[in-house]
């Protein structure tokens, strides 16, 4: 970024200041120009003069006033006026009053609506020019009557056409806004879409074998003594369906996969078997954290205790994180009824701030993991300080029940 480009923004972050350095320049413009007298000896056409004090009051409050331009145009336009009249009546030679009233009305015309800033301009006109042309000293022809009429036309003219050209800029910006959120959400719907069509095919896919796979399994199991012949060929057939669902879903879930996405790994899911080991990787990394169990052994399906076991992980990972070097989590599960719960707390030791619901990726997953399976998912700050994370996992899920009743 270049300096001017800084200082730019530096201004425009203190519009005061800018303002104050803008009304110190209309006063050091206006005090050089009452010291011009444009009506000098015959052979010579400017000389220099000394202001009334009147004159250099009236320009004092004039740029003063300018100081204030943003907060209150309106009255800032109305104070400049005045002395721009005063000046007019009682100035010979007159002195550069105008000048601050011309600026407070481009500061009306660029901050309002086009018909105030017309209504405002033509009054503002007519009555700095009607008072130099029949109250002033001057015949009401002179140049300097007409220079207050030209002058106050162009300020208004330039306001009006600064604030247009802001309301453009101001038009294409939110509709550039508006297209961006327009696309992100084609794009979510889109991918929404596509993550239900795939979802439906693995679906349909793995639907179709399995349910070959439980008829065939069925009566191998039902003719395995009488005629084992028969019972080798429904086995068969079992081995077929299974290769073909496994060939099948590879394929679809194939599609999801991109250059250099990491392989596949053949060994099992994590679940809660493996808790002990995760505290410890979290242990060796400095972070002091205590598991309490109380699950009874439970055996889990695999996706419930994965999802646990995710749980806790991403839990811990904020902890170590959001909560400083020296927190300390805490982690238990226990089985309650039908569920088992996880629970993780720290006590927020740290300076760094919580998580906050709904703001990182890490929450949302373990949202969608949770819910995916029926369970619920609380996160928030605890009462005292600290973070706690609770998930209450139902312990059979809808395709386990079939097949803990048989």
């Amino acid at each position: 970024m270049t300096p001017l480009a800084r200082a730019q923004r530096r201004l425009k972050a203190h519009p005061l200041a800018l303002d104050a350095a803008l009304a110190a320049g209309v006063l050091l413009c206006m005090l050089a120009g009452s010291f011009v007298d444009p009506h000098g000896e015959r052979s010579v056409s400017w000389s220099v003069r000394t202001p009334d004090p009147l004159s250099l009051l009236l320009i004092t409050l004039g740029a003063a006033a300018l100081v204030f331009r943003r907060s209150a145009p309106m009255t800032v336009l109305a104070l400049t006026g005045t002395c721009s009249v005063a000046e007019s009546v009682t100035g010979d030679p007159r002195a550069p009053v105008a000048m601050s009233a011309v600026i407070a009305l481009y500061t009306v015309a660029s901050t309002t609506d086009r018909p105030t800033a017309w209504r405002v301009g033509l009054l503002t006109m007519t009555v700095l020019t009607g008072a130099a042309m029949l109250a002033g000293p001057l015949p009401w022809y002179a140049q300097e009557n007409l220079a207050i009429f030209a002058w106050t036309g162009i300020g208004a003219t330039a306001g009006d056409a600064v604030r247009s050209r802001r309301a453009v800029v101001r038009a294409i910006r939110e509709r550039a806004e508006r297209a961006e959120r327009t696309r992100e959400e084609e794009a979510r719907r889109r991918v929404a879409e596509e993550r239900l069509r795939i979802a439906r095919d693995l679906h349909d896919v793995v639907a179709h074998h399995i349910a070959l796979v439980n008829v065939q399994a069925g009566v191998a199991a039902h003719v395995m003594d009488k005629r084992p012949d028969q019972a080798k060929e429904a086995l068969a057939h079992v081995r077929e369906a299974s290769r073909s669902a496994l060939n099948e879903l590879r394929a679809t879930v194939g599609l999801l996969r991109q250059s250099g996405d990491p392989e596949a790994p053949t060994e099992p899911a994590p679940g809660l078997d493996r808790l002990d080991e995760l505290a410890g990787t979290f242990r060796n990394a400095g972070l002091q954290v205590e598991v309490a169990r109380a699950d009874h052994d439970t055996r889990l399906p695999a996706a419930v205790g994965l999802a646990a076991y995710r749980v806790i992980q991403e839990a811990l990972t904020n902890v170590q994180k959001h909560a400083g070097p020296d927190a300390r989590a805490e982690v238990s599960v226990v089985r309650v009824g039908p569920n088992i719960e996880v629970t993780v707390l720290d006590d927020g030791a740290g300076d760094a701030p919580a998580p906050q619901d709904g703001g990182g990726h890490g929450l949302l997953g373990m949202r969608e993991r949770v819910t995916a399976l029926r369970g619920t998912l609380t996160t928030g700050p605890r009462y005292g300080g600290g973070y706690r994370v609770h998930a209450i996992l139902p312990v059979k899920t809808r395709s386990s029940a079939p097949e803990d009743s048989a």
